[in-house]
């Protein structure tokens, strides 16, 4: 059974919360085939990222830099504890917080899953011709900087 409008096209088709979605999904499923070996996932990637551009910064400031809400990073760093990739331990300036660094596993994870990041995104971004790649990547930083700022 077809639910198409009149238009041609379901409500999905023109919401841009569900096509983000699916972007996003499509988007995990080729970073995912890109980074088999290492097992990680674009949010424990971004986590990497981040951590190594700071060493010692807090979860609280990772919360800020990837996006990731507050109880799911803390559940990814719990993880990425266990398999040895962070290391973490409370600051002196302030007793709740951690101090995030990574642990030599955790840069060798780095070092050998970013080709095979880079190689997502260029997969990704050839779905779209050339010339409106650029326009793509300053419009989702529109949406991402528009929607955090007015959070703030």
């Amino acid at each position: 059974m077809n639910a198409k409008t009149e238009q041609g096209e379901t409500g999905l088709d023109r919401s841009a919360i569900h096509l983000l979605h699916r972007a996003g999904q499509c988007a995990a499923d080729i970073f995912s085939d890109e980074v088999s070996t290492g097992g990680l996932t674009p949010r424990q990637f971004a986590v990497l990222v981040a951590v190594s551009r700071n060493e010692g910064q807090s979860q609280t400031d990772l919360v800020e830099q990837t996006g990731i809400d507050r109880s799911t990073l803390a559940d990814i760093v719990r993880r990425m504890l266990k398999k040895g990739l962070l290391s973490r331990k409370r600051t002196r300036a302030d007793a709740r917080a951690y101090a995030v660094r990574l642990t030599a596993a955790g840069r060798d994870a780095l070092s050998a899953s970013e080709p095979a990041a880079t190689s997502a995104d260029a997969r990704v971004l050839a779905a779209l011709p050339a010339a409106k790649r650029d326009e793509f990547l300053a419009s989702l930083a529109t949406i991402v900087n528009a929607i955090d700022g007015a959070r703030r």
